[in-house]
């Protein structure tokens, strides 16, 4: 990622070197923002009101931060990335919420990121070292963790957790309040409508669990014998026809050492205790499944 100044060709691009950052003679900034002295601002961008850019981030040109956003350090983003804009939800209304973007980041051309909502924690969030590829968006109220890697035109609607070092294939759409595990692995065009355990691969319209991301745990350091306990958990979840949960309690007992397994274990447990295979989606705020009872009291 080309973050340092001495690589990013800013003499041809006509930036002035103010008192706040390099910003150039085309930007619009609104005098409210926070801009780092050793952030670069390109042309024809556009930074709105109550936003704090970090040191060494790079806004190439064509990018807007419409407001109410905090960018840290080291953070590149490409022409037409729009940050921070309202969410397209139809309960908001225009309360102050946020969009926070962690440090490391490269935001590539077209991607979407929306601020929360008040009913949803008031926040979207992305943490450190991620790469989100073109067209993709990322809706109001999601968190996203560190080092994710996001593909071409992924669609991310509201509400969604996504772990550290997961991945997500070209094309994917991920449905409201699905949680995508840790180092887990989406592949593309995928329509995914149930949480994704963590360490495992899934695939297909709609998306099931196929294998174990073994690929990802070895490129995380994870010894063969945890890759190994993985697997035989993916088999007695996945492919044994016995009953889930004592296929969970067994699994518990016989790799109790194992943090990943744990995991495992826990993410199909609150799965099946949410709602449609959404642990999150049982602690929505709003009325989306009391709504439709409540109407038939009252007539």
């Amino acid at each position: 990622m080309r973050n340092n100044l001495e690589e990013y060709d800013v003499q041809s691009m006509d930036i002035r070197n103010t008192q706040m950052a390099m910003i150039h003679e085309t930007a619009i900034v609104d005098p409210t923002a926070s801009i780092h002295d050793g952030a670069v601002i390109g042309p024809y961008c556009v930074i709105g009101p109550d936003v704090e850019i970090g040191e060494g981030t790079t806004l190439q040109n064509h990018v807007t931060v419409q407001c109410l956003s905090r960018i840290g350090k080291n953070n590149m983003f490409y022409p037409f990335a729009v940050i921070g804009a309202d969410p397209q939800d139809k309960k908001f209304e225009g309360e102050r919420t946020e969009c926070i973007i962690g440090d490391g980041n490269e935001i590539r051309e077209h991607v979407t990121i929306h601020r929360g909502t008040g009913n949803g924690g008031g926040v979207t969030s992305l943490g450190d070292d991620n790469l989100i590829m073109v067209g993709c968006h990322i809706a109001h109220d999601c968190i996203i963790g560190n080092s994710t890697v996001i593909a071409n035109q992924v669609m991310i609607a509201g509400h969604v957790v996504i772990e550290d070092a997961a991945g997500i294939g070209g094309g994917a759409g991920i449905h409201h309040y699905v949680t995508i595990g840790e180092s887990a692995f989406v592949g593309g065009m995928a329509r995914v409508s149930r949480d994704v355990p963590p360490y495992m691969i899934v695939e297909g319209h709609p998306a099931e669990v196929r294998a174990v991301n073994v690929v990802g745990m070895s490129r995380r350091g994870f010894p063969s014998e945890h890759v190994d306990a993985m697997k035989e958990t993916f088999r007695k979840l996945f492919r044994d026809n016995g009953s889930m949960a004592e296929s969970i309690e067994a699994i518990r007992s016989a790799y109790e050492s194992m943090p990943a397994i744990a995991a495992v274990c826990k993410a199909m447990t609150d799965a099946a205790l949410g709602t449609h295979g959404r642990a999150r989606e049982s602690i929505r705020q709003d009325d989306k499944w009391t709504g439709s009872a409540a109407v038939a009291e009252q007539s």
